[in-house]
């Protein structure tokens, strides 16, 4: 393939001007008044130095050797989801100066433009270059514009494109200083799992970055920040640093807090170290029999009943009832049933009603249904002496209203309306409350790519919707297992896809509720990480109780993996978390019809 040999750049030309007083005839003379020159302002326009003043969102960009226009690099930057694969850095410039904005790209939909410019901000495309295509625009500055964003950026849908030789020619701005270190910084409210930090800002700054035990942690716009995912009863040290175009300032003054005891923490220290959760098909009979609350073995430390279910979609009425004699001919009588549950409870084991399942829609819509939820789930824990809940909700019944971009701050009654009630209930019943949820990863990690129906429509609704729940109510929650089965493909933090059945998608998706993400690629919307006693994996127990089974030798590369660092294949984790707080499976009905492969490898590794 024959090569395009590199574009003329344009270098700065230091025009050189001198004024010579010409004596003729008595009469002086002066030369012209100086003008700046043209110069080169792109910084690494040919990506010979990486991604180096940079910033591709989603992490979608990297430096490729092949295929390349000028030089021995290139940007690549991959489209996923709601991301366009936008690459930019911001130019100082002058006021009321033009500038000539160049780019060699290749690929389908791939744009160069500016933003910022302070007059008309300018965009040129091209729909199809399978080779080299130099997209060329200009622009004037507006009166007092000191600053615009050059950027290159994909399509929704379509493979990677490719950009080299990106070049800005104009006047150049002047320098920019480095920001002084930001003052006062300060405490505000501290719970089991956050810290909220304020501070005085320092002139020139366009950011700040905020440090936890000298790791940075948060990069913000304003001057105040909550940092989430810490230990319960735990002391941090915090430092806040500004940032412009010029670089970092030197760190504030440290600052220090120790975390609440919290009922969050509080509820998760009754569970062991490392629990094993099972759903126990209580209300119901399938494939896998009925199983009596006194015959589940001791190594199910969670015991969740299924399922509370509503009388209606909309209605917030959870009702729930053993499976009648008709449908498990063994089954036992409620008063067997309840003090089964005491004697459960009497050895250390806790026991929930979970709400939902796959035919429990539960959609709580108005204030109405949200308070007959808190009424009638408050009844079935109170009459079965149960421990707390867990909520399974699928399907359809969580979902976001067009416009609501948010997950810090909801606005949709379904999500707004279940947030409340279960705050009521952990009200209610106080700290030994023991909170847990099961979403689907099309509901979580999907998040990553996707959220809601995107800001411009036509996306799925419920993509994401459990994670405005798990953000509001990280403080009370017990545990978080989210189902790595019946799943499509999801892309983890890597940018790679990840499918069930291997150690490699549990790895990926347990990672991503650790480590947090950006929803849908918005560096400023980060989900953060859940604390690791807060989380487990949940797989199916055998190949029929659902897609995605994994054979134990690949749990226990899985475990080894997060917990141990080993055995983690090509997926790179974001820490090691020894703290994981263990497994859940459906179901421990499916356990049983498999021989008890589950909890006898979960026994094994544990101990």
């Amino acid at each position: 393939m024959e090569r395009t040999g590199p574009p003329a750049r344009m270098t700065g030309l230091l025009a050189a001007f001198s004024a010579a007083l010409l004596a003729a005839g008595g009469l002086a003379a002066t030369a012209p008044s100086a003008v700046a020159a043209d110069a080169e302002l792109a910084s690494n326009g040919t990506f010979e130095a990486g991604l180096t003043g940079w910033n591709c969102s989603g992490g979608s960009g990297a430096a490729v050797s092949t295929p390349v226009h000028g030089g021995t690099s290139a940007l690549k930057a991959t489209p996923a989801g709601s991301d366009n694969a936008k690459c930019a850095q911001s130019v100082k410039v002058k006021p009321g100066s033009t500038y000539t904005l160049s780019a060699w790209v290749q690929g389908s939909y791939v744009y160069l433009g500016a933003e910022g410019t302070g007059t008309t901000d300018v965009s040129t495309w091209t729909q199809s270059a399978p080779g080299w295509q130099k997209l060329t625009t200009t622009f004037t500055t507006g009166a007092s514009t000191t600053s615009v964003k050059i950027y290159t950026h994909g399509w929704y849908g379509t493979p990677a494109y490719y950009a080299d030789d990106i070049s800005l020619v104009g006047p150049g701005g002047d320098p920019v200083v480095l920001p002084a270190a930001p003052t006062a910084l300060k405490t505000g409210t501290v719970t089991s799992s956050s810290v909220a930090l304020s501070w005085t800002g320092s002139s020139g700054a366009t950011g700040y970055n905020v440090y936890q035990g000298g790791t940075k942690v948060q990069s913000v716009t304003g001057t105040s920040a909550t940092v989430t995912g810490l230990s319960a009863s735990t002391a941090y040290s915090f430092q806040v640093s500004a940032v412009n175009e010029a670089g970092e300032s030197a760190k504030s003054a440290a600052v220090s807090a120790t975390t609440t005891k919290g009922s969050g923490s509080e509820g998760g220290t009754q569970l062991p170290a490392h629990a094993l959760v099972g759903y126990l098909h209580s209300s119901f009979a399938n494939g896998s029999g009925y199983t009596r609350m006194a015959d589940v073995p001791d190594s199910w430390d969670v015991i969740d009943l299924a399922f509370g279910e509503p009388t209606s979609v909309t209605s917030g009425d959870i009702r729930f009832k053993l499976c009648p004699v008709t449908e498990c001919p063994n089954v036992e009588s409620e008063a067997e049933f309840k003090a089964a549950i005491k004697a459960k409870q009497a050895a250390g084991k806790k026991v929930l009603i979970s709400i939902g399942g796959q035919n429990g829609q539960v959609q709580l819509a108005t204030t109405a249904a949200r308070d007959m939820f808190v009424s009638s789930v408050g009844k079935i824990i109170d009459e079965y002496g149960l421990d707390g809940l867990d909520i399974d909700f699928e399907g359809h019944s969580l979902s976001l209203n067009t416009g609501d971009t948010d997950f810090r701050n909801p606005t949709t009654p379904v999500i707004v309306n279940l947030i409340s009630a279960v705050k009521t209930l952990k009200a209610k019943y106080g700290d030994k409350f023991v909170l847990t949820m099961a979403p689907e990863t099309f509901f979580v990690q999907l998040g990553y790519q996707y959220y809601g129906s995107g800001p411009w429509g036509g996306q799925d609704p419920r993509a994401g919707a459990y994670l405005p729940v798990i953000h509001a109510l990280r403080d009370d929650l017990t545990l978080l297992h989210v189902q790595d089965y019946n799943s499509g493909s999801i892309m983890g933090l890597d940018n790679q896809y990840h499918s069930m059945g291997g150690a490699d998608f549990h790895i990926a998706m347990t990672d991503m509720l650790l480590a947090g993400f950006p929803v849908a690629g918005d560096q400023t919307k980060v989900f953060p990480g859940l604390r690791p006693d807060q989380v487990a994996i949940g797989l199916p127990a055998s190949t029929q109780a659902g897609n995605g089974h994994t054979s134990p030798a690949e749990v226990t590369k899985a475990l080894n993996c997060l917990t141990k660092k080993t055995d983690c294949g090509s997926y790179a984790t974001h820490g090691t978390w020894s703290g994981l707080r263990g497994l859940m499976t459906w179901s421990i009905n499916w356990d049983r019809f498999n021989n008890w492969e589950f909890s006898k490898n979960f026994d094994a590794y544990f101990g």
